[in-house]
């Protein structure tokens, strides 16, 4: 695993910013990014990546919920030789965050899946492949070796399970994530209004859509085609699944709402590896995950993309914290700023998971985009714990935050 260098402490000097690639160089912050990957992705393609369920409730709620803490700060402290460094399930990583998983990567930018996996393992930060990508585990596994973690979608079927837990061991991944949280399929009506389906229906929209982002259509469509073929689901079980477009295919999503918690004892005792539970929002489910034999567990509301009104896993945080016994206890949704990060830290979690804007990053920018936003986000850290006055990690505490 390698780390990259502080740039000039970990500030981005004017003089490197200029030895960006200029479609970066106006992306000073992880909020940036999202109208930045609006101008470059096909409408559908981009509605689906940035909207979440029905009315957007629970979208909103994970990033005010970040704004209901303030920090108390300590000054007068040596802070010169802060490190933000951390250790999570054993192992070593370059900085308190990672790269969510996150389906359909490849539609976003050229190999997406594996631009992501390599700029996360060249940063020493966690990755985790979606089971709903378009790249096949196999070939991400060699991108990401130290690094990567694979997120599985599940059915409640003994078989599939076996079959899908020894492909991932037998692909190298050392920690497996189970995603909890999708029994049913969410109502994203806004794919339906930005014209976004699995699989893609080829449509005279769909192709003006693609035509008017000449960028994304010779720079990803094409030359995936060229390069690759046509991109299936590649990831859900041992076989191929669908295509990403097609006039009649439809997509099979199994048995998932008959998985539970014997579903997942039986992985358990199958998966040699760390196993992690994602898609918990409640204390009680934490303390179960514990108890069944989970190495961590990830508080998550899918990023507000499955039941509108769910809590915002910042707001369990304290709670969750208090039952989680030996578990690794980790957090995404809504996370945008370094400020993010230490809070939900100072409240109890052992690492964070950032999502939307590393997509967005490779659409805007492929490996070098997703760098940049990692570099962005550890600058923010290390300047944050300055103004904090905390030289490690293990200093941040609830005692640095005030609820307001």
């Amino acid at each position: 695993m390698t780390t990259t260098p502080h740039r000039q402490q970990l500030g981005l000097a004017p003089n490197a910013r200029r030895e960006l690639p200029s479609r970066l160089r106006s992306i000073l912050s992880l909020g940036d990014l999202e109208p930045a990957a609006r101008r470059v992705l096909p409408r559908p393609i981009f509605g689906y990546l940035q909207g979440g369920v029905e009315d957007n409730v629970t979208l909103r709620a994970n990033g005010a919920a970040f704004r209901k803490w303030m920090f108390r700060t300590n000054v007068l402290v040596n802070v010169s030789s802060r490190e933000q460094h951390t250790t999570l399930m054993g192992q070593n990583y370059s900085a308190p965050f990672g790269v969510a998983p996150m389906g359909l990567c490849a539609l976003f930018a050229f190999d997406g899946d594996v631009a992501i996996a390599r700029a996360a393992e060249a940063a020493g930060i966690p990755f985790v492949l979606s089971g709903a990508a378009l790249t096949r585990m196999e070939r991400v596994a060699q991108a990401a070796p130290t690094c990567g973690w694979f997120q599985a979608y599940i059915p409640g079927e003994a078989g599939h399970i076996e079959g899908l837990v020894n492909r991932v061991e037998a692909a190298g991944f050392k920690t497996l994530v189970v995603t909890v949280d999708t029994a049913t399929l969410a109502n994203r009506e806004n794919n339906v209004r930005a014209g976004f389906s699995t699989p893609l229906r080829p449509s005279l929209r769909l192709a003006w859509d693609g035509m008017v982002r000449p960028r994304w259509l010779v720079g990803t469509l094409v030359r995936t085609l060229v390069e690759h073929g046509m991109p299936h689901f590649e990831n859900a079980g041992t076989g191929r699944g669908a295509p990403i477009i097609s006039g009649n295919v439809v997509r099979q999503f199994g048995m998932r709402d008959h998985l539970n918690w014997e579903h997942l004892a039986l992985i358990r005792r199958h998966w040699r590896g760390k196993l992690v539970i994602k898609g918990l929002t409640s204390a009680a489910d934490v303390q179960r995950a514990e108890q069944a034999g989970a190495d961590g567990v990830i508080l998550s509301n899918h990023g507000g993309r499955q039941l509108d009104g769910t809590v915002p896993p910042m707001l369990v945080l304290q709670e969750a914290a208090k039952v989680k016994g030996g578990m690794a206890l980790m957090v995404d949704s809504g996370i945008r700023r370094g400020t993010d990060v230490l809070k939900a830290l100072a409240l109890g979690a052992d690492h964070v998971f950032v999502g939307r804007p590393m997509a967005y990053a490779a659409a805007v920018g492929g490996q070098a985009g997703v760098s940049h936003a990692i570099g962005l986000l550890r600058d923010e850290v290390h300047r944050d714990m300055a103004l904090l006055g905390v030289k490690t990690l293990k200093e941040l505490g609830q005692g640095h935050l005030v609820a307001v």
